[in-house]
């Protein structure tokens, strides 16, 4: 493929916009990603006229709920992005019982991080970030009553 070089403007020259400009073709002569570069190094150039502005957000997507006063080991839950958000209360108990979350990869068993080492009643958010897998929880509530929910986060780009 041949390209021929198409000179910038110098600082203080008016920068000339494919509206004000000759047909491109005269400039430039590439195909596939090279002319898709162009395209974007004269949007940016040109004070992006066409682009949209938009910022990056987090969706977050239920993946489990569960609760009770026991010990439980949860149903397998897949997260495509390791992103996790773990929301949890525990009641309080009569005793100085404690409550704590471990998350488990489900392809190995192993248990990956402790997620909440509670001593009495509490309540809070927890961010874990993994390698996308297959997760399952070992909550241990014994004599606490406790709810934990447990969300992906889907990345999302949102116009402003």
């Amino acid at each position: 493929m041949r390209a021929r070089a198409v000179a910038l403007p110098e600082a203080g020259q008016k920068q000339r916009c494919p509206s004000e400009a000759k047909p491109l073709r005269k400039y430039l002569r590439v195909s596939g990603g090279a002319s898709l570069a162009f395209v974007a190094l004269l949007t940016v150039t040109c004070g992006g006229a066409t682009s949209r502005r938009s910022e990056d957000i987090t969706i977050w997507e239920p993946r489990g709920r569960w609760s009770g006063r026991a010990l439980l080991q949860t149903d397998p839950f897949i997260s495509t992005t390791g992103l996790l958000r773990i929301t949890w209360e525990a009641g309080s108990s009569g005793d100085d019982a404690t409550f704590t979350i471990v998350l488990h990869s489900d392809v190995s068993g192993r248990s990956l991080t402790p997620v909440v080492d509670q001593r009495g009643p509490g309540g809070g958010v927890k961010y874990v970030s993994e390698d996308p897998r297959s997760f399952f929880l070992v909550i241990d509530g014994r004599g606490v009553e406790w709810s934990v929910d447990v969300a992906e986060g889907l990345p999302a780009t949102r116009a402003k």
